[in-house]
């Protein structure tokens, strides 16, 4: 004998409230979303613009610096433009989109009204956190882009060339940056994590997003900290800039693979923390 259990209308509807297609859009429509978009397709431009009326090293200076080796070819300029967005900019990205998840509803005074559709906390803290994923990977992919196409028609197809003087072909040269941008956007996680945290703590969008880029600068400092010895490797921005190893021509993965998971371990430590605060937490907004 089989019996037939069947949701409440209540239950489907609850199911399917909140589609990530709607929230893409709303956040979409959003002006500090598309400012942002904005920003980042148009640095590399600023950046080329800075290079053109700023002064070169001095032919008597020995080597190239780095602002001079983004000038021979389009991979060596976006590697300048990662090296200049990496511990900051794309740290404010990902703490903007992920901590004005949660709290800006709270200060719009919405946030209850969207829970009485009825749309259950966890399916909205879920899905305000795959559309911020989808939206700080965009960003993040920009910039590169943007960067490879002007790059390589202002400055060439060139090698991709380190400073120490290893070069790979351009071809090979775009593989590995690629790979490095996935592992930027992969690193930050944390980021996400704890951004998520911070905006179902305060009803603040402003509070959530500085939170979280404070949190990143004081790792940063802790991390420069010697006396801490190998504590600093468990710091979620120790290895931050590993993905300049992908720029020899033999690459060794251990730190990436040791970033990357360093900062899904702390991802799911400030989000299960966040789903068990936004879980129990009163809302009167």
């Amino acid at each position: 004998m089989t019996s037939d259990v069947r949701l409440g209308p209540r239950q489907e509807t609850s199911g399917r409230t909140l589609p990530v297609r709607i929230e893409l859009l709303r956040q979409l429509r959003r002006r500090r979303t598309q400012v942002t978009l904005g920003l980042f397709a148009l640095l590399p431009v600023i950046l080329w613009i800075a290079f053109s009326v700023g002064d070169s090293s001095s032919p008597g200076q020995a080597g190239l610096s780095l602002t001079d080796l983004a000038q021979t070819s389009g991979p060596n300029f976006v590697v300048f433009a990662l090296f200049s967005s990496a511990s900051f900019l794309f740290v404010v990205v990902v703490a903007l989109f992920f901590g004005d998840t949660v709290a800006s509803e709270a200060s719009w005074s919405s946030l209850r009204y969207l829970l009485a559709i009825p749309v259950p906390r966890v399916r909205l803290l879920r899905q305000k956190v795959v559309v911020a994923s989808l939206l700080s990977a965009v960003v993040i992919g920009v910039l590169p882009l943007v960067a490879i196409a002007l790059g390589t028609l202002v400055y060439g197809d060139g090698a991709l060339a380190s400073p120490t003087g290893e070069t790979l072909p351009y071809g090979a040269g775009v593989l590995r940056l690629a790979i490095a941008v996935v592992f930027i956007a992969l690193q930050l996680t944390w980021v996400a994590g704890v951004a998520t945290l911070f905006s179902v703590v305060t009803d603040a969008p402003l509070g959530a997003v500085g939170g979280a880029v404070l949190v990143s600068i004081l790792s940063q400092i802790l991390d420069t900290v010697d006396a801490l010895g190998s504590i600093r490797q468990v710091l979620p921005t120790h290895y931050a800039f590993a993905w300049t190893d992908l720029l020899t021509a033999d690459v060794d993965g251990t730190d990436m693979a040791r970033g990357v998971l360093a900062a899904f371990v702390w991802a799911t430590a400030f989000g299960a923390t966040a789903v068990w605060w936004f879980r129990r937490k009163d809302i009167t907004s």
